[in-house]
């Protein structure tokens, strides 16, 4: 098992807490780490659904069969720092990689995130909430903090995997 930690980083403007949603859909570029195939596309998983794993009593968060070697690969969110496996609220500097989400991998690692799907920010000076939406591929959000009166965006995403 490789336990891996997904570090994030934006430049943010007058929000702080930026975090997804609950029930939110994860985006992944995954490799097999028996013969080194990439999966062709992100994948997506999430916290809440558990897929058992064949030949075992175990469980994972996403359950992957390799088309090239045919090896069973999963992975399944750990605590990154915190006791739960929850995903940390950004609020670093602009631009500095700050903990998000960790996952323990067995027979596949984890090689990119993509940001998609819907965010939560709080307005740093009013404490307004903002929903984030991010298409694929998006790479900004523009919204105006009424209570502030002040313009709140978040752009420059960028993700780094490592080990733990």
């Amino acid at each position: 098992m490789v336990k891996l930690l997904v570090q994030i980083g934006m430049e943010r403007e007058g929000v702080t807490d930026i975090v997804p949603e609950d029930g939110y859909e994860f985006f992944f570029n995954v490799t097999c780490t028996s013969c080194r195939e990439e999966h062709p596309k992100a994948i997506s998983f999430n916290q809440t659904e558990v897929h058992e794993l064949s030949g075992s009593r175990g469980s994972a968060n996403f359950v992957w069969r390799c088309g090239n070697c045919k090896r069973e690969q999963s992975c399944s969110f750990a605590p990154p720092v915190a006791k739960s496996i929850a995903p940390l609220p950004y609020s670093a500097e602009n631009g500095q990689l700050a903990p998000f989400v960790a996952l323990d991998c067995r027979g596949l690692e984890v090689t990119k995130f993509h940001f998609r799907g819907t965010w939560k920010a709080v307005g740093e000076e009013s404490g307004a909430k903002f929903e984030v939406d991010l298409d694929e591929g998006e790479d900004r959000w523009d919204d105006y903090d009424e209570g502030a009166g002040v313009p709140v965006s978040i752009s420059e995403f960028r993700s780094e995997v490592r080990r733990a």
